[in-house]
């Protein structure tokens, strides 16, 4: 159980409180590269900060505060040109530092640019990697942005999926360090919701949990695994400090602000060798509905809708005064302890858990991953379709609800289903 005054200082993520400072060391997935496709503005709330992330006529990308330092017009309602975002109000310009670049009529009474000279507006960094856009809040100099080993995989279907949550980001991280809640908020809930009562998924038997240099892992032996199984030899990370990898995708728990939340996933579903060689160009990105529309229920069919009802269901920001923590929260308490360790880090000047900085260290990152040889080498198409995970996987996108019709067109073309 924690504290109301620690509850505050880990669910707080504005500029200036301390974890808005420490997440703000680390780069955050906000966008995808093809969004930019049909829209080159898309306005955005990121730790309480109202932003517009753009990309120019050049291609480059930006991201500045969304009003103008002019009159506070809306830039996300700007026009973007060969270089910077243009106001529509008056015509100024920035570019993707934060300058302003063009004064149209003040230029004509101030031709050395003065008043130019003078204006900025707050302005981050924006990479793109592996189809997703990040960006840096933090402090100077950045670190890397982690080049994670599944980034480079060959002959699979990727694509990008954004869910808006309402909630605070903290108790959809904690998720990623809970391994028992796979029994009964997916598997037993599932059977449920088709009508059985049973038989139920096998339970859980042993628990670890283990730190390495980029986050945690769970390790787990349910009634029908041993320690031989990779459940408990590999395990799943929990990556440091708003991430879950499963080594099929990605997530990150993104905050827009105290109370809310954007749920990233990066998904690699390999095709079969049948397939090979596949090679995608774009990656396609979608928003998963939480809610449906004609009961106005959350959405409870797929793996991560099922997760959302949990994280919504303690409130805008869970009170973690009234908790009764047990064996199974064992991962939990660890996650929080780091924080605080990585407070105290940033307090006494030096860097928090799992930066990189090193570039002769971040080619390729690997984490622990199971079924990592499939994903290098995929598997005969009809190996594929008897594989009691992967099989399902061809049938349906088990995570997200909504996969729009256009992406699984794109899918099965990949998959050599059609």
């Amino acid at each position: 159980m924690l504290s109301a005054e620690k509850n505050r200082v880990l669910t707080r993520v504005g500029a200036g409180t301390p974890m808005g400072e420490l997440l703000r060391r680390y780069w955050q997935p906000i966008g995808a590269v093809s969004e930019f496709d049909a829209e080159p503005i898309k306005p955005i709330r990121l730790m309480g900060e109202d932003l517009v992330l753009y990309r120019d006529l050049s291609g480059t990308f930006g991201l500045v505060d969304r009003r103008c330092r002019h009159r506070s017009a809306d830039l996300a309602y700007g026009y973007v040109e060969k270089h910077g975002l243009r106001c529509l109000y008056h015509g100024w310009t920035y570019d993707e530092s934060g300058r302003c670049i063009e004064q149209p009529f003040e230029q004509q009474f101030d031709p050395k640019g003065r008043l130019k000279a003078r204006i900025r507006t707050t302005a981050y960094p924006v990479q793109a990697k592996a189809g997703l856009l990040w960006v840096y809040l933090g402090p100077q100099p950045a670190p890397l942005l982690p080049d994670w080993e599944p980034y480079s995989w060959e002959n699979g279907f990727r694509q990008i999926v954004f869910a808006d949550v309402p909630c605070n980001w903290l108790q959809c991280q904690e998720n990623s360090i809970d391994p028992v809640h796979f029994e009964w908020a997916h598997s037993n809930w599932s059977i449920r919701q088709q009508g059985k009562t049973g038989p139920y998924s096998p339970a859980h038997r042993k628990l670890a949990f283990d730190e390495f240099d980029y986050g945690f892992v769970y390790k787990r032996v349910r009634e029908d695994t041993d320690e031989e199984h990779p459940l408990w030899t590999t395990g799943r990370v929990c990556l440091w400090p708003n991430g879950f990898f499963l080594g099929g995708h990605f997530e990150w728990r993104v905050p827009v602000d105290d109370e809310n939340m954007l749920s990233v996933m990066w998904s690699f579903i390999r095709v079969p060798n049948e397939a090979e060689p596949y090679v995608q160009e774009r990656i396609p990105c979608w928003r998963s509905p939480i809610r449906d529309p004609q009961t106005g229920r959350w959405i409870s069919s797929h793996v991560v809708n099922q997760d959302i009802i949990a994280w919504v269901g303690q409130g805008r920001i869970a009170d973690r005064t009234r908790e009764n923590l047990g064996a199974s929260d064992r991962g939990v308490s660890m996650v929080r302890k780091q924080y605080f360790k990585d407070l105290e880090a940033i307090a006494a000047g030096r860097d928090p858990k799992g930066l990189i900085r090193d570039p002769g260290r971040n080619r390729r990152v690997e984490l622990p991953t199971i079924n990592r040889r499939f994903f290098r080498e995929g598997l005969p198409r009809r190996e594929y379709e008897q594989d009691p995970l992967w099989g399902k996987v061809l049938e349906d996108f088990r995570w997200h609800y909504g996969q729009p019709d256009e992406v699984r067109r794109e899918f099965r073309r990949a998959m050599g289903l059609d």
